[in-house]
This record gives structure tokens, C-alpha cells and sequence, in this order.
């Protein structure tokens, strides 16, 4: 049975509207780039390089299997005396996590003995993925009004950047870790 063209034209129309103006949102929303001379909440810069720098570490993190979780490249093959295993770089970041990204209106707690007990590459991802949950709640919390206050620690912003750019050198030694090991780091395969 046919629809009645008196009715099929219309919903014909209306869907194709429908369809029209919800691609011309999309790609409205895709493309939208805030005006020059906007100003873009620091929760908002500083969360959207954290995610990003979480994406490839957790990734990272994930990619080594437990087995090579002790590795530490050796001696013979450059400068790597006394260097970290690959475990602790991971253990060493979440603890730096702690540090960095802590509220700063609570005292700092030593927490290097609790993240020294962490034996299973389990247990140490669980620490990296709960330390970046801290670190999102801290940038979430940057305001333009308090970016810049001084606080028992340093300003807000201050230790947000400090964190991002220790969780950038230690990015850097896990993928060689993983290159060392014929791993290429997840953030560098082909997409």
C-alpha cells in the first residue's frame, strides 16, 4: 500500500530538513574555534593536555607486559646507571601525581612508602589511573580567579604546569622502555 502523496511529500520534506540541519550542527560544533580574544578557562587548557598526556601514558602503561615490568635498559647500552625499571618510572609518576595535583588547601602526605608497596602491574596501573582522577579533579578546580593565588604548595597553576611537564619526561623514558623491548608506544602506532 502507498502513502498518499499529500503525505509523503511533507514527511519527505521534514525528514530531509531534519537530516539537513542536524549535519549543519555537527558540523558547526566540529569546527567551532572560539573567537580570537575569547578567554578560555584554565580547567579547561589544562584538562584537555592532561587527557591527553593520560591517553598515552595509561596507554603506555597497559602496553608493557608484566613480565617486563622489572626491565631497566642495561648499562651497556648508554648512560642507565641506576635508572628506574619501567614499573617504577609508572609507580614514580603516580606518586608525582599525588604530589603535583593534591588539593592545596590540605597538608602534603608523604605517600612514597604506599606506592613502594606496589608489587603487580595491576596494582601499579590502578595507582596511575587513580592518581590521574586526582590530577582531573585539581584542573578542574583552576579558576582565572585562583590560577595564580599563592598557596602553602605554589600557586595552582604553577604545579599544574610542573606536573604535565614531569609526566612529559617521564612519557619520553617509558617509550623508550618499550622500544627496548620491540613494543612500539601506543600513541605512535598508525592510526
Amino acid at each position: 500500500m502507498r502513502a498518499p502523496s499529500c503525505f509523503a511529500t511533507p514527511l519527505l520534506a521534514g525528514c530531509l530538513l531534519a537530516a539537513a540541519s542536524s549535519l549543519a550542527l555537527a558540523q558547526a560544533a566540529a569546527s567551532a574555534k572560539p573567537a580570537v580574544g575569547t578567554a578560555i578557562p584554565p580547567a579547561q587548557i589544562y584538562g584537555k593536555i592532561l587527557a591527553s598526556l593520560e591517553t598515552n601514558f595509561v596507554s603506555a602503561a597497559e602496553a608493557m607486559p608484566e613480565d617486563k615490568y622489572d626491565f631497566a635498559p642495561p648499562v651497556t647500552a648508554g648512560e642507565f646507571k641506576g635508572v628506574r625499571t619501567f614499573g617504577g618510572e609508572v609507580k614514580h609518576v603516580a606518586q608525582a601525581n599525588a604530589f603535583f595535583f593534591h588539593d592545596p588547601n590540605a597538608p602534603l602526605v608523604d605517600t612514597r612508602a604506599d606506592y613502594d608497596k606496589l608489587k603487580t602491574k595491576a596494582e601499579i596501573v590502578k595507582a596511575l589511573k587513580d592518581s590521574f582522577a586526582m590530577a582531573h579533579a585539581y584542573v578542574d578546580a583552576i579558576t582565572p580567579e585562583n590560577a595564580f593565588v599563592m598557596t602553602a604548595s605554589g600557586t595552582r597553576a604553577g604545579l599544574a604546569t610542573q606536573g604535565l611537564e614531569h609526566l612529559m619526561d617521564h612519557y619520553g623514558q617509558m617509550a623508550v622502555y618499550l622500544r627496548m623491548n620491540g613494543i612500539i608506544p601506543p600513541a605512535s602506532r598508525p592510526k
